[in-house]
């Protein structure tokens, strides 16, 4: 599909390219403009019309230049401009996505005058991100850009992704959401190749082709809680605990990234997750101000009842000097 340029947006980018580019002749503008340098002499005469000062700088090198009392144009950002600005301002800044703080009211006001083409994806891909972490792995915006169109259209992809192989992995993918979440950027979806949810890293996607086709997305998508959910499965040892609070409590106390937590009917909370660290995971649940019970797996329970046994030699008072 194209898109035919109006002269009024013609003249505002030979505006831009005046403002960055004084004594530019109007030869050069029209090359970077992409037209002849007739239409670009009418561009400006657009802009001369709308009371903008547009001097003509005589002689050899003269040119275009802007003069004294320029009103700034309107904002005008491209959706790939928009979210290169929108991910660095989330990347540097942990008040970002809250537009109550003095960052993120700043980046609301820019979102709000953009045009709703290019502000509802940015808008969108803002709410599901969380604040980032130290070491950041910078990824491409346009790529970025396109990925969010492909999630706010649901379209499907076919992508390459870089794994620990010579060759990039084909796949097949129903996109739901771009996610930050502590310093990494990921497209969370579904593989139709695998049949299962995945986190791909966007550092790690060669290059994306959108099809026609479309799918459903789950209702009431939480982003950033499946991701966390999903990176706490996989892991060797099982997970299986029984937490005495509600499911609204044991959410305030509990990380995301620990699990999976399921309400039961008796009003208590099952958390089930998997590990490698045991020690680290029951040090983990010990912070918990309620009762709870470890079901599984057995090396859960191993570190749980060694945590266990160290608290309460500490609490003896054996050792103690004399």
């Amino acid at each position: 599909m194209s898109y035919e340029v109006s002269p009024t947006s013609r003249a505002l980018l030979a505006l831009e390219v005046i403002q960055n580019s004084p004594g530019i002749t109007a030869s050069r503008l029209g090359e970077r403009l992409g037209v002849t340098e007739r239409a670009a002499r009418r561009y400006i005469a657009i802009l001369r019309e709308a009371e903008l000062p547009i001097e003509s700088m005589s002689g050899p090198g003269g040119g275009y230049r802007m003069g004294r009392g320029l009103r700034l144009a309107p904002l005008m950002f491209t959706a790939a401009e928009a979210m290169g600005l929108v991910m660095a301002v989330l990347e540097g800044h942990r008040d970002a996505a809250d537009p109550t703080e003095l960052v993120g009211g700043a980046l609301a006001k820019i979102l709000r005058i953009l045009p709703e083409r290019v502000a509802s994806p940015v808008r969108a891909f803002r709410e599901v991100s969380a604040p980032r972490a130290a070491d950041d792995t910078r990824v491409n915006p346009e790529l970025t850009n396109e990925l969010i169109e492909a999630c706010t259209s649901a379209r499907r992809l076919r992508l390459l992704y870089r794994v620990d192989r010579p060759q990039p992995v084909a796949m097949d993918l129903d996109p739901w959401a771009v996610v930050l979440r502590h310093s990494r950027w990921y497209l969370l979806g579904w593989s139709r190749s695998r049949q299962a949810l995945r986190a791909l890293r966007i550092d790690r996607i060669v290059s994306i082709e959108v099809s026609l086709d479309t799918f459903t997305p789950p209702p009431g998508l939480d982003a950033l809680r499946t991701l966390e959910e999903h990176f706490s499965q996989g892991w060797t040892h099982a997970v299986d605990v029984l937490v005495d609070a509600k499911l609204e409590d044991a959410s305030r106390w509990l990380p995301r990234n620990l699990g999976r937590l399921e309400p039961l009917e008796d009003g208590r909370t099952h958390l089930l997750a998997t590990t490698d660290e045991p020690e680290w995971y029951a040090r983990r649940l010990a912070t918990l101000p309620v009762p709870y019970h470890v079901l599984g797996s057995p090396e859960l329970q191993r570190a749980t009842a060694e945590l266990g046994d160290s608290l309460l030699q500490a609490a003896s008072g054996d050792g103690a000097p004399t």
